[in-house]
Formats: C-alpha cells, structure tokens, sequence
C-alpha cells in the first residue's frame, strides 16, 4: 500500500524553503538537454512551468485544449493576484497572508506549503511587473492595492478588471520566447487522454488531436499536469466550457491519489441563473466587494413586490434594507471568506428574502461608493465588470444595484501532492488548480493566481530538477515500448465505445441531470440522507449513459461532442467520489458544509479531533468503492481555533 509522504523539509517553518533550495540537488546545463519534460496545460501555472523549465535549458514539451495558450481559462480571474509586499503599511506581512490562507482555508491545509506560497508572493509581482504587466498604480506611480475577502490588509495587486488576462500575457511572452528559442515545443489543440506509466513512473502521454482526432504518443523524464479544476463537474458554474478534469482523472485512475474532491469553491459574486438553457455563469469579480455593498429587503413583503415588479430597489430606503453581511460580521463586512458569504446569501434567499424574478438573488450596490467617490472612480476602478453585467443583464449598475447569487466555481480538492508538488506516481507532477495543497477547504479570492505562478515560476524548476538529478543517465524513452502500445490501445477502445453506442441522448442532457444532482445535493449544503442518494443516482445516471448516449460523428475528425462524451464520462465517476468524500468528511469546514454539523448561529463547525486530515482516494478499479488515505495535518505554527470574521 501507498504511504503518503508529504516530504515537509525539516526546521523552522520561516527556513523550510531556503533548506530544501540550499540541500536540492542540481543538474548541470549539460544534462539538462539530456532531459525531456511534458507540461501539459498552458495557463498559468503551465505557462510558468513551461517558460522557467525551458530557460533552465530542459527539452520542455508543452500541450493546450486551445488553439492559443492566450486562451487558457486563466484569463478570467478579474480581480487580483496578492503578494504580502506591504505597500500600503497597513500591518502586512508574510506570515499574515500564510495566516490568512490557513484561516481562510479552515485549517485544512499543509501549514509547510501555504507557507512557502506566501513566502515566494513577493517574487511573483517583482517577476510579472519585470514582464511588463500592467498593474494598476497610485498617483505617485507606485503599485496600488485593495482589499479581498479574508484579508483586513489591502495586498491585493490588480490590472482594473483584467488581471487574469494581463498575468497570463505575461507567462505567455515568457513563454513565446522559448518556443522562439526552440526550448519549448508547443502543441496546440491537444488533449491528454492518458498517463503512460513504466517501472512504476509517469513516462509519457497519449494525446488526441482535436483538429484531426489522431492519437499521438509522447515520452518524457518526468510529466507536468497543469490542467485546472474540475468545477464543470456542476455542468453550471463560472468555469469555461472547455475546462475540465479529466487529466486528473485519468492519473488518478493510473493510480495518482485524489485529495479532497468534495472541496469544492461556491462564489458569491455570479449573475444569478436566468434561464433552463443556459450553459455556464459569469462571475463578476469578488473585487467589487471593497466598494459594493450587499442586501436584501427587511421585509418579506417589500421582497415579494421587488420580485413581481411592484418595486424597485432603488424605491426602498436605507432603513428598509438588511445589509446583512456587515450585520452578521461588522469585522469585515462585505469582505468575509466566500464560502461565508455565499452562505449567507443562501440563507436570506432560503427565508424569502431573496429578489430577481427567481427570488435566488441579493443586492449588490455601489450607490454609497458612487456618492462617496464619484462616478468616475468606481469606472476606472470596475468599469470592464460594469460594462459586462449590462451586456448580460440589460441593467445600469451604476443607475440600479446588480443582482448576485453563488454559483459554482473553484476546486480545492485536486491531486495529493508532496511539498515538492510531485504525486503518487514517481514522475508526475501536478500545479495550480490540479493539485490539493494550499488553499485547504475554501480559497481566498486573488489566491489562485498567486498559486498558479508560484507553483510554475519559483516552485517546479526546483523540486523538478530534484527529481530529475537521478534520472541523466536514462535514455530518451521510446514511444514504441508495450506500456505506450497498450495506453494507446485503451484510449481508443474509451472512443471506439463513445462512438459504437448510438443511443437516443445527448452529451449534454447527461451532463445537465448530473449537474442538477450535483447542486442539489454535493452543492452549498449536503447531509447523509442526500449524500447517500446522490451515489445511487449517479450510478444509476452512468449505468444510462453507457448503453443510451448518443455521439454522432467519428474519431477522425474535429468532434466536439466526441470531446464532450469523453469528458462528461470523467465527470460520472468523478461526481461520484465527490459524493462519497462529502459523506465520509462527517464536518463542516469551508466549502464542506454538512448541515448536522453547524453552530448555532449557522456557521460551519469542524472536527478537529476526528477529521484533521486531508483525504487521499486511490483508485481499485471500475465500479469498486475506491480507498482512502489520510494524511494527517501537523500545525507547528498555526494556532488551530473556530474561524471568527465577526
């Protein structure tokens, strides 16, 4: 059996990083060419990877879905990126953002990891504004910031609404010149449909070429995934519908552990569902939270005239309205973790108090920051997102509050990984949003960011040179060996099945039932009864989908819905053991909310004694219950008490 090994370098928390650097071992310029790495995912992290690994001088192969890494789902994240730089001198620190990010996490993090994130955020502003990203400025000319949620210290640095996009133009000029330099081979249009194991190690891919559906062979020393989260798993959430887990899934049924998979991330700040057509949601950044306030009406009556057009929000006055945030937690108001927040917008919606047509929506409103500020501000500030919500919802945020609900949108849980970012197969690696190891049970909004760039600027080039110092005497891996002959065979025996079914229902219509079974019951609140009844449906759901799904077409061509199906049958095993993690996780914590567990006044409660743990899934095989590893956590510098945002 697998014993996991975190691999945590000993001494003090503030000298882990600095040890582990300064006892690595190295691989000379010279054999670095020796060396083949696959990177496969081209956002952030994979961006970053890819670049650092390239300039070192490895052979560095580099896979995305799109037909440009400037399209990577990286590009959405609006709002910020945070870096304890301490600019504004408002108390920051090191270790208060670690601090934060254990907290905001609900302990249910690797105390060594989110230390070293914190520790290299600094590096990553230094590196980017190198790069030429344009980071929004003060004034005087130096580096502005603002507040997220968690956090009572501005650290956060943006590019206006952007930054996301601005970041990743960043890693994909640093990414652009190895390519140049002939470094980085990059291959656009491509999917991973598996891992290649030998004597024990990641040693290659199998590939699928979108455009021509060809199946291609690729080896490597040592394989990078950094393919984002599994969010879609929902079928609605602000995730785009590109993105998707099935890399993960593929290595953790070649026998990569999966952590926490009921970790999932409900955002506030999303345009609240409008139709039963609609195929994902938007999310309007968590940053317009430092100027928005959030209600509802204080009455149920004035909520239900508001929901029939009887009402307008601006025609209620200021003593009818329940800002209930800055109500619930005067500490840090409109800026709580999001899990909390969007708690709390379900509640009020759950008690009738909720507005828009469905009554599953609450107000955000800038009218106080417009007054106090100008409207000018607010546009510099916001003014992309406010141009988005009208195109959408055909409303003046600066004349009318927006309308908000939570919505489904970032995975905590991930591949288990090791400090060194390296899972359970000897040779694989996992950064960003597909590993488990910093953000715990809910993430902080602009720690993504931060994560991704971290992981593949400052944190890969040195745990994998590591791994590789051992690995300069291997031959280049042949594509031809039996182990590529047989991942290829069983790759296209997944597709050649797809396209033999010819049933009588769409992709989609699975994808829907799943993401409704999903929402209801692995959603924002979870219990046994619902847990326990999701399994079964679920099963019930991919038993139908074998024998009745419907993929027109054939492999040898471009094939969307080829892509769907194969991604959409990742997601009916993958929903599956996100239920089962949920049932298992008898606590509340962060994302995790089971309604037996709360204190009295709603908030999530943990279990400290009995779940101080990140669970670890090793796959046994189809239709088995799959087995579960613990890692216990060890806090030698955090102390561990019941999160307060009061």
């Amino acid at each position: 059996m697998t014993k996991l090994d975190a691999k945590i370098p000993k001494g003090p928390l503030s000298e882990k990083w600095t040890n582990y650097k300064t006892h690595q071992n190295l691989v000379n310029p010279a054999n670095k060419r020796r060396l083949d790495i696959i990177v496969v995912g081209t956002g952030l992290a994979g961006a970053a990877a890819a670049a650092s690994l390239g300039e070192l001088g490895f052979n560095v192969m580099c896979f995305g879905i799109h037909d440009s890494p400037r399209r990577a789902h990286s590009i959405a994240a609006q709002g910020g990126i945070n870096a304890a730089k301490n600019y504004p001198n408002d108390g920051d620190s090191i270790y208060r953002l670690f601090y934060d990010t254990i907290k905001g996490g609900d302990y249910r993090s690797r105390e060594a990891n989110v230390y070293r994130l914190a520790e290299v955020s600094n590096n990553i502003i230094d590196q980017c504004v190198a790069q030429g990203v344009p980071f929004a400025r003060e004034y005087g000319g130096l580096l502005d910031n603002r507040s997220f949620g968690g956090a009572q210290v501005s650290r956060t640095f943006y590019a206006r609404g952007q930054t996301g996009q601005q970041l990743l133009l960043g890693a994909y000029s640093a990414l652009s010149k190895e390519v140049g330099k002939g470094t980085v081979k990059m291959y656009t249009r491509h999917e991973l449909v598996d891992i290649v194991i030998i004597d024990g190690r990641a040693r290659g891919v199998i590939m699928r070429d979108l455009v021509t559906g060809a199946i291609e062979r690729y080896a490597a020393h040592a394989v990078v995934l950094a393919t984002g989260g599994y969010g879609n798993v929902f079928f609605l959430s602000t995730n785009a519908m590109n993105s998707n887990g099935s890399a993960a899934w593929k290595a953790y049924r070649r026998g990569a552990f999966f952590a926490n998979p009921c970790f999932t991330q409900i955002h506030p700040t999303c345009i609240p569902v409008h139709g039963e057509y609609q195929s994902k949601l938007t999310l309007m950044s968590e940053s317009l939270r430092n100027d928005g306030r959030i209600w509802v009406p204080k009455e149920k009556e004035d909520a239900e005239k508001i929901r029939k057009g009887q009402l307008k929000p601006t025609d209620l006055p200021e003593e009818k309205r329940d800002y209930f945030l800055e109500r619930r937690y005067p500490a840090f108001g409109n800026l709580v973790p999001r899990d909390v927040a969007s708690r709390a917008a379900k509640e009020r919606c759950d008690a009738g108090f909720g507005v828009g047509n469905t009554g599953l929506a609450v107000y955000l409103d800038f009218a106080d920051a417009i007054k106090r500020l100008g409207k000018k501000v607010i546009e510099a500030r916001y003014g992309n997102l406010f141009q988005m919500y009208e195109k959408i919802v055909d409303e003046n945020p600066y004349e009318t509050p927006m309308m908000i609900y939570p919505a489904v949108h970032y995975t905590m849980g991930g591949l288990w990984v090791d400090y060194e970012l390296q899972t359970t197969i000897p040779g694989l690696f996992a950064a960003g949003e597909a590993n488990f190891s910093d953000h715990g049970a809910n993430r902080l909004g602009a720690s993504a960011l931060m994560q991704g760039l971290a992981d593949g600027y400052f944190v890969l080039p040195y745990t994998l040179q590591n791994y590789l110092a051992d690995q300069i005497r291997v031959p280049r891996i042949s594509t031809q060996l039996p182990e590529f002959e047989a991942a290829e065979k069983e790759a296209r025996a997944v597709i050649n099945k797809l396209l033999s079914i010819q049933g009588k229902n769409t992709v989609d219509s699975y994808h829907k039932k799943l993401g409704l079974i999903m929402w209801d019951y692995v959603g924002m609140a979870r219990n046994r009864e619902g847990l326990r009844k999701a399994i079964d449906m679920i099963q019930e759901l991919r038993a139908d989908f074998w024998k009745n799904v419907k993929v027109p077409g054939t492999n040898e061509m471009l094939n969307p819905e080829l892509e769907k199906a194969m991604r959409v049958a990742d997601y009916l095993e993958l929903g599956e053991l996100m239920a089962r993690d949920a049932l298992m996780r008898e606590e509340s914590c962060g994302g995790h909310f089971r309604e037996e567990y709360q204190t009295p006044d709603g908030e999530a409660l943990r279990d400290d004694a009995n779940f101080f743990f990140v669970g670890a899934w090793e796959f046994t095989g189809d239709n088995k219950e799959p087995a579960l590893h613990k890692e216990t956590l060890v806090y030698e510098y955090a102390e561990i008490k019941q999160r307060n945002y009061k």
